[in-house]
């Protein structure tokens, strides 16, 4: 049916309207029937004050009193119906026989009313037909000094003049019905055009429809989406969102009172425009999206919608790359930095040199076995121990000086090699790249890295420093963000995606880590090496950055 296509306004507009018209007949009838049950009551005051003031007249007792009352009481008579706007005034005997009459030739006649109550003494009125039809009318009794009843006066109008009198009233109620018509239509329609505008011209059935898609559409992606308004608080969220930031269905809604990471909470709270960018959460890695939420055609944000993806498994593949990556290049380097020492040997022993080069190859040896035994062989941590080699041949080509210092021994098998890698790793990569990038020109020393390995109190340490330019902050949450750099794609090694691998790594290692700037960059990674070392035992300081000068 046609009906059911119609939008919520139009219906409101016309179920209103409907509304209105009934209530403003009911109104009008109302004030109609009053109007008439006033005009009779009027009327029927009127008829017993223009009576009683008759019967209480001397002349009427005297009249009364005399052998013919009908030649006086005839003329009072008609002269008081003109006087006071009535129809009939009657005066008749104790006995009912007329003495007065509009109609001169009913005198002497027996009134037709009721007259019982004034041959008792008492005044009244009544509404029944007489000789002029249908009339209201008071009948009040003429009494002497003695309070005997010697006549009665009747005065009346007609039921017609009666309703005529109360119809004159009729163009008032029906203007006053006309005004609360108009201005219940208009109420409607105002609303009705509001209505409208916010329902964009759908009716229920559509309305109900488009909720349905959009709650099984909200609830069946595979990512986290969270809608925020302009005061803080979280006004609608999906199934994969509540999973990803650990929200408890019967928490307050407020973003303060959600325990939510404080990177996290500072984005959605700001309501500002973020793209794919990298935010910890516990041990999991979100990539985070923010837009406002504007009405077609408003300007003002009505709050905000973020999106919520879940890059845990594919950092953990891409630390696993950079990983191997940087095994790979650290092999590369050491193999390029021998290959330039074998051939150095060899052409040695070719000029009949072998002193020489016997003495050469003997300075490597004892350079590396000084380097990976004494610095870094203590820790009995092989992987470590190749990596920093490899690092150092790295730092070698790139013209940057790599001093490592390691103390302590390492209990097997508390710590992930691959995450442990993943760390070392990228915190080096950074520190050469900061360092090479100063050019030489911090320090005597020309461009240099050191790197502190340190195994106490339960807990390896692992301190990162350079003479680069230092840290653009200390906000490990605003640098590890992808997407303030001016990169629009994601790759291992890339920077931000490197603060997101090195946090991704601690978290794994239930580590914390924190950025300082002294002379250069200083990055110091605590990782506990007891038993319950792990994402479990990282605690809410997993992942956070704090300046400490």
């Amino acid at each position: 049916m046609l009906w059911h296509r119609w939008s919520i306004a139009r219906r409101l507009f016309l179920g209103n309207l409907l509304f209105t018209v009934v209530l403003t007949a009911a109104f009008a009838a109302v004030m109609v029937s009053d109007a008439g049950s006033r005009s009779y009551e009027q009327t029927r005051q009127r008829m017993l004050s223009v009576a009683t003031s008759m019967a209480d007249s001397p002349l009427a007792v005297a009249a009364a009193a005399s052998p013919d009352p009908s030649a006086v009481l005839q003329p009072w008579a008609r002269a008081a119906m003109g006087n006071a706007g009535v129809d009939f005034v009657t005066m008749m005997s104790p006995d009912g026989v007329r003495w007065t009459h509009p109609d001169p030739a009913r005198i002497g006649g027996t009134y037709s009313g009721s007259i019982k109550q004034a041959q008792a003494g008492q005044a009244f009125v009544e509404t029944t037909a007489g000789t002029l039809g249908p009339s209201v009318r008071a009948i009040v009794p003429i009494k002497d000094a003695a309070g005997t009843v010697v006549g009665m006066v009747s005065a009346g109008v007609t039921v017609h003049n009666v309703e005529v009198l109360a119809a004159a009233r009729l163009p008032e109620v029906l203007g006053l019905a006309a005004a609360l018509l108009l201005a219940g239509s208009l109420a409607a329609w105002t609303l009705g055009r509001y209505l409208k505008r916010v329902t964009f011209g759908w009716g229920p059935a559509e309305l109900g429809q488009l909720f349905a898609y959009y709650e099984s559409v909200l609830h069946s992606v595979r990512e986290g989406l969270v809608l925020v308004d302009t005061g803080g608080t979280m006004v609608l969220y999906n199934d994969h969102a509540a999973l990803l930031l650990g929200i408890d269905p019967a928490a307050s809604p407020q973003l303060d009172a959600l325990d939510l990471p404080g990177s996290l909470r500072e984005l959605l709270r700001s309501g500002r425009t973020a793209t794919d960018e990298v935010h910890l959460a516990g041990d999991r890695l979100l990539v985070v999206s923010q837009r406002p939420a504007r009405a077609p055609g408003s300007s003002t944000p009505a709050g905000t919608v973020a999106t919520f993806r879940d890059h845990t498994e594919l950092t953990s593949l891409a630390g696993s790359l950079s990983s191997t990556q940087t095994l790979v290049e650290a092999l590369r380097s050491q193999t390029h930095e021998h290959a330039n020492r074998l051939h150095a040997i060899i052409s040695l022993i070719e000029l009949d040199r072998a002193g020489e080069a016997l003495d050469f190859a003997a300075a490597e040896l004892s350079e590396s076995v000084r380097l990976g035994g004494e610095s870094v062989g203590t820790l009995d941590e092989p992987f470590l121990a190749a990596l920093l080699l490899g690092k150092r041949a790295q730092a070698d080509e790139r013209g940057v000086r790599l001093e490592l210092t390691a103390s302590g021994t390492m209990p097997p098998d508390r710590l992930d090699a691959r995450d442990l890698v993943t760390l070392l790793g990228n915190l080096v990569d950074n520190a050469i790249d900061a360092a090479a990038g100063a050019g030489g020109t911090r320090g005597p020393a020309g461009p240099t890295v050191w790197v502190d390995l340190l195994v106490a109190d339960g807990a390896l340490t692992i301190t990162v420093a350079d003479n680069g330019p230092g840290l653009p902050t200390t906000d490990l949450d605003v640098l590890g963000r992808i997407g303030t750099t001016g990169k629009t794609s994601v790759v291992p090694g890339g920077r931000g995606y490197g603060i997101a691998l090195i946090r991704r790594a601690t978290a794994a290692l239930g580590g914390t880590i924190i950025g300082e700037n002294d002379g250069g960059a200083v990055m110091t990674a605590v990782v506990p090496l007891s038993d319950a070392a792990g994402p479990a035992a990282a605690g809410s300081p997993t992942g956070t950055a704090q300046a400490t000068p």
